[in-house]
């Protein structure tokens, strides 16, 4: 690897530990304003703020990078979905956990796409497969809310795997931009029977969902972006493993959330299993 490329490289694992701690900080914000706002209406306001921040870079778009930003998207909105509808129902710390999942999910998809699966991969699934039954266990069993915050996880994984092949081929601001476009228009159909009634909601809450648009959506996904170019999808999994270690240090700061002993044992052996499928070779 030259040495400029070794540059990159870095630069894309300290934007991608900048966007793992800036997640953290989302997860008790997110729970704070579900105490306001609906699922719907909260993802709505969050991502219009976000796409009229990027507003100015949908220009020289082409068929490609359209279709490219809206699939990008689409799968965002999704997984974003899940993980905010799920929240209502478990803890900022657990949501965080289960979705870090991803760094497991990303090879063995990618396996599925034909790559090579290797052993260490498998045991780690098992292992986190019991993480989570531990942590269920804690919570009465596994919950819809848990259930939903897995499928996040997923696409949380669809979306890394996808971003490495689509990142190369298009700028990054207008990339960005379509994406968040796309978020928002999903968000607004899928509110749109709730917004009038929760006016006056949003304005109090609207400090909290303006850094939910500009610092935990728009930035990161630029920064998602951008590094994804210098890094590899299971590598960038890897990093994201910080993300519910974050988000356990702000939800036990700003919310007074923390784990049980079962809790910590699940959570331990889902970052255990994620950080075992990661090793070096």
């Amino acid at each position: 690897m030259t040495f400029t490329l070794r540059l990159s490289h870095r630069r894309g694992i300290l934007l991608l530990i900048l966007t793992t701690v800036i997640w953290g900080t989302s997860f008790p914000v997110l729970k704070h304003i579900l105490g306001s706002l609906s699922p719907g209406v909260l993802l709505a306001v969050r991502f219009s703020i976000a796409a009229i921040a990027v507003a100015p870079w949908l220009r020289k778009l082409d068929r490609l990078l359209i279709r490219d930003g809206m699939l990008l998207g689409g799968v965002y909105f999704a997984e974003c979905t899940c993980a905010v509808v799920g929240l209502e129902t478990i803890s900022a710390n657990r949501s965080a956990v289960i979705i870090s999942l991803n760094v497991i999910l990303v090879p063995l998809l990618a396996g599925l796409m034909g790559q090579h699966l290797s052993s260490r991969v498998l045991w780690a699934a098992a292992i986190a497969v019991v993480g989570i039954g531990v942590m269920s266990w804690e919570g009465g069993g596994l919950s819809q809310g848990d259930s939903l915050t897995i499928v996040c996880a997923v696409g949380v994984a669809i979306y890394i795997l996808l971003l490495e092949a689509i990142a190369p081929r298009h700028p990054t601001l207008p990339l960005v931009a379509v994406q968040l476009i796309t978020t928002a228009l999903l968000g607004l159909i899928f509110s749109v029977s709730e917004l009038m009634g929760s006016i006056e909601a949003i304005g109090s809450q609207f400090s909290s969902l303006l850094y939910l648009g500009l610092v935990v959506t728009a930035l990161p996904i630029w920064t998602q972006a951008i590094a994804q170019r210098w890094v590899a999808a299971h590598e960038a999994a890897l990093l994201y493993t910080l993300e519910p270690v974050f988000a356990a240090i702000f939800s036990l700061w700003f919310l007074g959330e923390g784990f049980g002993i079962r809790g910590l044992i699940g959570a331990g052996l889902i970052l255990g299993a994620t950080a075992y499928s990661q090793r070096l070779r």
